[in-house]
């Protein structure tokens, strides 16, 4: 390697490990808050590594395990199988949408994308949601009113008009059907907008909370992120009424910077752990070199 490449390699190098610490630095920023004590950061600020070591955010949060292990499962379930069912729905809807061969498709694309345009609004959702299609109350709820988004079916229809038609044809030729076609050919080449879709649709999913507020009067069917929006709420009524109430924990203090930290951390430590595992497929380019000449 000559030294010119050699320097500029190395600074490309130091420049992305920077760029790394900046991006990592408000996450571990966030989980050293914390382990950390209430009191230490009324007096002394946000600190990367805690001055006393504190498990009272924790605590609290967990005090009823039973209650946040069930949601865990709630969430991990409808989060997992929106993902299966959405992503799967989606691209056999963009497959279809991106075929030459498919009659009316500018008129399914445009009614798709009306859609992104209007909204029902909320009443109306709410009275079909509960009175005609009776998801009130159940796991359904959570999966089926948003279970195709029509950005990510154009989002898939564009990535798959841009294999190559030839493979496709060649397939055709030898008797291949059309669901051969899709399962053996377009899934394939297709693992970095299926891995897109996938995991920002387990995202949405994983995070949502307002689903919890509209339809869910069962505690068994509450999600994660409701459940600690509500022990956040709790926490600040506490401490709006701490004269009255004299609600405390065992140290005289309730954990309200470090519980809402700590419900961060619990919130999104799956996503981080699932992350890495679809990082790898975001990068396009599987499809070059498919055909030749």
């Amino acid at each position: 390697m000559k030294k010119k490449d050699f320097i500029n390699q190395t600074l490309l190098t130091l420049f992305f490990i920077v760029i790394s610490i900046i991006i990592l630095y408000p996450f571990l920023m966030l989980v050293g808050i914390s382990f950390s004590n209430e009191t230490d950061i009324g007096l002394n600020g946000y600190k990367l590594i805690p001055e006393h070591f504190d498990l009272a955010a924790y605590k609290y949060i967990f005090k009823t395990p039973k209650k946040i292990l069930n949601a865990y499962k709630v969430t991990a379930i409808f989060s997992f199988v929106s993902m299966v069912l959405s992503t799967l729905l989606t691209a056999m809807i963009a497959y279809t949408l991106s075929s030459p061969k498919m009659r009316c498709r500018k008129q399914l694309s445009f009614y798709l994308y009306f859609t992104m345009l209007f909204s029902g609004g909320l009443v109306p959702t709410y009275i079909l949601i509960t009175q005609y299609l009776r998801l009130q109350d159940t796991i359904w709820v959570y999966i089926l009113p948003t279970l195709i988004s029509p950005w990510n079916v154009f989002m898939m229809r564009t990535f798959f008009a841009n294999i190559p038609a030839s493979l496709s044809e060649s397939m055709y030729l030898d008797g291949a059907s059309e669901f051969r076609i899709f399962a053996t050919l377009i899934i394939p080449l297709s693992k970095p907008v299926i891995a897109t879709v996938a995991l920002l649709t387990f995202l949405g999913k994983w995070n949502d909370w307002y689903t919890s507020m509209l339809y869910i009067n069962e505690r068994e069917l509450v999600s994660l992120q409701y459940l600690l929006q509500k022990i956040l709420n709790d926490i600040q009524f506490m401490l709006d009424n701490q004269s009255s109430v004299n609600a405390s924990l065992a140290g005289g203090e309730i954990p309200s910077l470090t519980a809402q930290m700590a419900m961060a951390v619990v919130a999104s430590g799956p996503a981080l752990i699932i992350f890495p595992f679809f990082q790898k497929y975001f990068v396009r380019g599987l499809t070059v070199g498919s055909v030749k000449g």
